[in-house]
């Protein structure tokens, strides 16, 4: 076996080389079809698929349009399709896609807004859909709070790994139900939904499972497992959803007081 280069960059990448992306160009207002436009970007080590964009941004065509933030794997918004797998640009590494050609497209799931930037809003319309905050039974402490509501390090454990979400929408992306059903909430919001009821403050389970217990809802999910694969902050959003339907299935939500209602449609319709 031939070990690899001590910079680790592989015989396809050197430094002082230049890689070619391929930037998916498409404005809907303008454009009758997509296009993909070859941009040559020199390498540096480290780059990330962020930088080599605004790069070719900078140097080359600056009505490329891209969203992004933080730059540190955050805020996700630079969400788009990095060699047709949904990631984070600004925490892919040019040198970890072993290829000289990058071929940079929208995520899926999403209308189109121009060049590499997606419609989140059905996104965000399925996560508020699910009440994403603490829900409790008696007001009078919570607006006017007399103390600090602890918790054991043992409840605290229980929705901590899913907090960590960052509604990036790499995992509605990447969800194969999402792309045939508009009215699935998609994996971030259930997982959301999980996270909530879980949490020992919250007294919201029975008022989420209105929006969960339906022919659209959680039972949609048939569990490709893509949504956690994808996810860039081990948030694992399908063990929430399976975890929920746990709760479901043995008892613990009352689901006949509950009730049965089906989801709203949403304002636009996923492309």
């Amino acid at each position: 076996m031939t070990a690899p280069p001590a910079d680790g960059f592989g015989a396809s990448l050197q430094l002082g080389t230049s890689i070619t992306l391929n930037v998916f160009r498409y404005n809907p207002k303008t454009d009758k079809k997509p296009r993909y436009q070859p941009l040559a970007v020199p390498l540096n080590r480290g780059m990330t698929v962020l930088e080599a964009l605004l790069y070719a941004k900078e140097h080359y065509d600056n009505t490329i349009a891209i969203r992004y933030s933080c730059r540190m794997a955050c805020c996700g918004s630079c969400g788009m399709k990095i060699n047709g797998h949904p990631k984070l640009a600004c925490d892919t590494q040019i040198s970890d896609l072993h290829s000289s050609e990058v071929t940079i497209e929208p995520m899926d799931n999403y209308p189109i807004v121009r060049d590499l930037v997606p419609d989140f809003e059905d996104f965000f319309v399925h996560h508020k859909q699910l009440n994403p905050w603490l829900i409790r039974n008696e007001s009078s402490e919570q607006d006017n709070p007399s103390g600090t509501y602890l918790q054991t390090q043992e409840e605290v454990d229980k929705y901590l790994q899913f907090s960590n979400c960052i509604k990036c929408g790499l995992c509605y992306s990447a969800c194969p139900t999402v792309a045939t059903d508009k009215y699935f909430p998609g994996p971030q919001s259930l997982a959301q939904a999980y996270r909530y009821v879980v949490d020992s403050r919250d007294g919201g389970a029975n008022a989420r499972v209105k929006l969960l217990d339906t022919h659209h809802g959680i039972w949609r999910c048939h569990f490709a497992g893509s949504c956690s694969s994808v996810c860039p902050k081990g948030v694992d959003p399908a063990m929430g959803i399976q975890l929920l339907r746990k709760f479901l299935l043995t008892g613990q939500i009352d689901r006949k007081k509950a009730g049965s209602l089906l989801f709203k449609e949403v304002s636009a319709t996923p492309s």
